[in-house]
């Protein structure tokens, strides 16, 4: 605008055919103290001796502005005189002594304390004064950070992480045409460069965008890379791309077709890698196992395609020891049947990304259709050599998975202690029972028990745990278990007959009759009774709901139901009901003693269950 005002007034000087020359600097006139404006004598020489000069004394105009003088010929308006002059500010040694506002200006001191950075404003007590910290970039406007006015005498301290090259101080009297000081005094200091890195960031944008915001301007480059999976280093792709100067908060765009996950960022200042980032991990998912392949184009149309490895471009068709080149005619297939992505394309050449999870899933599975192949081959052998060990191991295999059916199961042995020899006998089936092995609960074995809670409290903790468990109650009826499951039926209102501590079933009857009469006992008890002891038509009708086997002529049944669904098959159930059979004769030989014989035989009436 100056230069245009000057080509006016030359143009205008040479209409009134006067020699040129430039108008001299403006001063101020006299003192002032005007607040708000100064008074300035401008003297604009026209060098002809002749014509003398031009004088414009006292007029107001502010501290460093710009004033254009205007002036023109009698008549009016038909020659101009114009020109455009920068007026001088307070660090003019003229205007210093003239102008009341440059009397006094803030003085500000930079130090160090410890890592951080003390700021001292040495002014007096009652001056005012503004402080403005700011970003001075070379690539736009200044930024502003922190703005404050304050009073007196100030010390500011800043972060040693808030320094960076761009950072500047401003400061100046909180007075019209003020002057303003400004310093920037981080330019060098490492720290600022420091953390100008570390504040730095690539930042993806939509349509293949992406920017790198810092506070300050950065001469830094950046280069695309290919990031492979195993973690090496990320392989530059320059060439064919070429290396870009970085301009900071300023969008600039990818030179690809699409995306993907393994192409990176890298930005570096004089060949320092300074950060790298694969921005578009985010959205396109993690790295993948793609192998990237150089297109390179000739002039006559011929071309050559190579893998980029971190020994090198390796060519398809080579015969070096790298994955790229065992796979090369595969990869060169997939090239041309469109199965790798196009990521970039020029008159110079192409980048194409190809996926290699086929290849590594197909070596994979040869590797275990190798193994299995082998060791059914071994399997062969072993069955056509060794027959007894195939017979041997259908049998472990059975024992195993009847062992671990038979564990899982529990059975609750409920009995009338008519007599000690039907003790005996009832204690010998259940230590049978125990070698299949159940886990048998009988209340012969748990006397103490019994008499710390009680027959009935004993009896229902049992029943819980062992149905809860999926097992299964077994009453066992003799004549005394009998005559008391009559008392409870027939007359149910009159009081039953006392009973001894240890007597679980007359205490269980209360709780086990409901469960038939309601309909709730199938699949939760089975009965049993001994043939030689109790006829079959000796036990109620009610007990009839669930299966009730005779013992020991019905063993092989009754350990059928006792093991549940995953019984062993009819041969074994015959051998263990043998096992079983031969474990409980000792006991039924000492029970049904001819008569004569010394000792007392098992009970036979309906008082037989009466215990002195």
């Amino acid at each position: 605008m100056k230069r245009s005002l000057e080509e006016q007034l030359t143009q205008s000087l040479r209409s009134l055919g006067m020699p040129l020359s430039r108008p001299t600097s403006c001063s101020p006139s006299r003192p002032t103290l005007l607040p708000t404006a100064s008074c300035w004598r401008c003297k604009c020489p026209l060098p002809s001796c002749s014509l003398g000069s031009i004088v414009f004394d006292c007029f107001e105009a502010a501290l460093g502005a710009e004033v254009q003088i205007w002036s023109y010929t009698q008549p009016r308006y038909q020659k101009e005189l114009n020109l455009t002059q920068q007026l001088p500010d307070c660090r003019g040694l003229e205007v210093q002594d003239n102008i009341q506002s440059c009397w006094a200006l803030p003085w500000l001191n930079v130090s160090a304390d410890g890592e951080d950075v003390r700021l001292v404003l040495d002014v007096s007590e009652e001056q005012r004064f503004g402080l403005s910290l700011y970003w001075n970039q070379d690539q736009g406007p200044i930024k502003p950070w922190w703005h404050s006015n304050l009073t007196g005498p100030q010390t500011i301290t800043l972060n040693h992480t808030d320094l960076v090259p761009c950072l500047c101080i401003q400061v100046w009297p909180l007075e019209p045409d003020s002057v303003r000081t400004s310093i920037c005094p981080f330019r060098e200091d490492p720290r600022a460069h420091r953390n100008l890195w570390r504040a730095a960031r690539l930042q993806l944008l939509p349509s293949r965008g992406w920017r790198l915001d810092a506070p300050c301007s950065l001469p830094a480059e950046a280069t695309l890379c290919w990031q492979a999976l195993d973690g090496g280093p990320c392989l530059p792709l320059v060439p064919p791309l070429p290396r870009e100067n970085v301009t900071v908060n300023k969008v600039l765009e990818f030179p690809l077709r699409k995306g993907h996950p393994n192409v990176c960022v890298q930005v570096s200042t004089w060949e320092k890698l300074q950060m790298q980032e694969c921005l578009w991990a985010d959205s396109l998912g993690p790295l993948k196992d793609d192998m990237l392949l150089v297109e390179t184009r000739g002039p006559q149309d011929n071309g050559s395609l190579c893998a980029l490895e971190p020994s090198g471009c390796t060519p398809l068709l080579s015969r070096a020891s790298t994955r790229a080149a065992r796979l090369g005619e595969q990869l060169l297939q997939d090239v041309q049947s469109g199965q790798c992505l196009q990521l970039w394309d020029s008159d110079l050449g192409a980048l194409w990304a190809c996926p290699m999870d086929k290849y590594i899933h197909q070596r994979w599975a040869l590797v275990w259709l190798a193994c299995l192949l082998l060791a059914a081959v071994l399997f062969l052998l072993l069955l056509l050599k060794m027959n007894p060990v195939k017979g041997w191991l259908r049998l472990l295999k059975e024992n195993i998975r009847a062992g671990a059916a038979s564990r899982s199961r529990a059975a609750l042995l409920l009995y009338s202690a008519d007599d000690a020899s039907f003790e005996r006998l009832v204690g010998a089936l259940a230590s049978a029972l125990c070698q299949l092995p159940l886990r048998v609960a009988v209340d012969l074995w748990s006397r103490r028990d019994l008499s710390a809670q009680g027959a009935l409290a004993w009896f229902h903790a049992q029943r819980r745990q062992t149905l809860q468990e999926g097992g299964v109650v077994v009453l066992l009826f003799s004549p005394g278990a009998v005559a008391l499951c009559r008392e409870w039926l027939q007359d149910a209102t009159s009081a039953p007959r006392a009973h001894g501590p240890h007597d679980a079933f007359a205490a269980s009857l209360s709780c086990v009759l409901p469960d038939f009469l309601q309909g709730r006992a199938p699949g939760r008890y089975v009965g049993a009774y001994f043939d030689k002891l109790l006829p079959a038509d000796a036990v109620p009708a009610l007990f009839r709901s669930v299966p009730v086997f005779s013992l020991p002529s019905q063993l092989p049944d009754f350990l059928g139901i006792l093991q549940g669904p995953t019984a062993p098959r009819s041969r074994r159930l015959a051998e263990r009901a043998e096992q079983v059979s031969r474990a409980l004769q000792p006991a039924l030989d000492s029970c049904f003693r001819p008569p004569g014989a010394l000792g007392t035989g098992c009970g036979m009436g309906p008082e037989a269950g009466v215990r002195t």
